[in-house]
């Protein structure tokens, strides 16, 4: 199934390199779409999977051809939410990049470091990059 291994690609680039605050939401939100979705699949095929490091989607890859329709929608649903974080992402990291290397170099990415780092220094970052998290809702409070 083109979605789950989507997801799974997907998700560990995320884990790699988050914006913070502004995704973690959207994150939530993904992860509440499958659980909903694919409550009865989590319950008899993956209640003994431990959580974390794609282990959950893989369990529901792995029986892919037992998934009902809700829970094939939801993975769907969870798969086009987070290509909306990754191109978020993604977009930042294009127009800030100057910024980021000039800033926040000693930073390592995840957990929201860069996106601190970012709004740390807002006035600072040229317009590109002020207009990209402002774009996304990545403003500094």
């Amino acid at each position: 199934m083109k979605r789950i291994k989507k997801l799974l690609a997907t998700g560990m680039t995320l884990g790699a390199f988050t914006l913070g605050a502004t995704n973690a939401g959207a994150l939530e939100n993904l992860v509440k779409t499958v659980t909903e979705g694919c409550k009865t699949e989590l319950e008899t095929y993956c209640k003994n999977v431990t959580p974390g490091e794609g282990r959950v989607l893989a369990c529901l890859y792995a029986y892919e051809d037992k998934l009902s329709g809700r829970c094939d929608y939801a993975l769907y649903d969870a798969s086009v939410q987070l290509e909306r974080v990754v191109n978020a992402i993604s977009y930042v990291a294009n127009e800030c990049e100057a910024d980021l290397k000039k800033y926040c170099a000693d930073l390592s990415p995840g957990g929201g470091r860069l996106a601190a780092c970012l709004k740390k220094n807002e006035q600072k970052l040229d317009e590109r990059c002020q207009q990209a998290m402002k774009d996304i809702k990545l403003e500094a409070k």
